[in-house]
């Protein structure tokens, strides 16, 4: 029994517009779209699709106020594909963004409501993630997060140092889960997982209590849902359906 990452959840002004925008950055589609709330998936995407990921995003009055530190990064498979994705991104919302990356290879970008994302280089370790190469959360510890989260999901660890871990699901497919030591602060996206099989949740709860997640108050009030943090302090959720 274990939970799955099931989505990365996004707080927006205008949800369906930075749905739409980020449905475009990755090739995918918005399969749901109703007011204060829109989704978007992979094509075909139906929900809860196993083993699939997809971006959800939920309305706030100031998103700002929840930025974490998790930001996207997103794969390119040539040169010639990340200069072609860099300016259709700008041409349709987002804008360059500074901070403090210097000259590097890879684009840093912020979408249409300031959440920054990169757009890498061609790498050969993400050309097979699809349009998201990695998940990434800037931490004090990669290897002590990079342990916590590994336990949690089941994922296998793909490389281990003091400034970087990298894990990926137990099959090997879609992008890393990555853990880099910086103190930066990014976006106001989060992780959901959802228990599977989920009539385990209470099980998986405790067991991720166990690890040393902690509950987490973000004002939500009474939810159906199970907001928790990390052992640094990075809340995500556990879904009840």
């Amino acid at each position: 029994m274990v939970v799955r990452l099931a989505m990365v959840n996004g707080k927006a002004r205008d949800t369906s517009a930075l749905g739409r925008f980020w449905a475009r950055a990755l090739g995918w589609t918005v399969f749901s779209d109703r007011p204060g709330a829109t989704a978007a998936g992979p094509p075909g995407f139906t929900w809860p699709a196993p083993g699939a990921l997809c971006l959800d995003f939920i309305g706030v009055p100031d998103p700002a106020a929840g930025r974490g530190r998790l930001h996207l990064d997103l794969a390119t498979t040539s040169a010639a594909h990340q200069t072609e994705l860099v300016a259709d991104l700008l041409r349709h919302g987002a804008t360059r963004a500074d901070v403090g990356q210097g000259e590097v290879p890879w684009a840093v970008l912020a979408d249409p409501e300031g959440n920054v994302f990169c757009v890498l280089e061609p790498r050969d370790v993400y050309r097979d993630t699809g349009p998201i190469a990695a998940i990434v959360v800037d931490c004090a510890d990669p290897r002590a997060l990079g342990r916590f989260w590994s336990q949690a999901l089941g994922w296998a660890v793909h490389e281990s140092s003091a400034d970087l871990t990298r894990l990926r699901s137990a099959d090997g497919t879609g992008p890393y889960l990555e853990f880099l030591r910086s103190s930066g602060t990014r976006s106001a996206f989060h992780l959901d997982l959802l228990p599977y099989p989920r009539e385990g949740r209470k099980v998986e709860l405790s067991r991720l209590h166990a690890l040393g997640a902690t509950a987490a108050d973000v004002g939500q009030g009474d939810v159906a849902w199970t907001v928790l943090a990390d052992p640094e302090g990075n809340v995500f959720c556990v879904l009840a359906d």
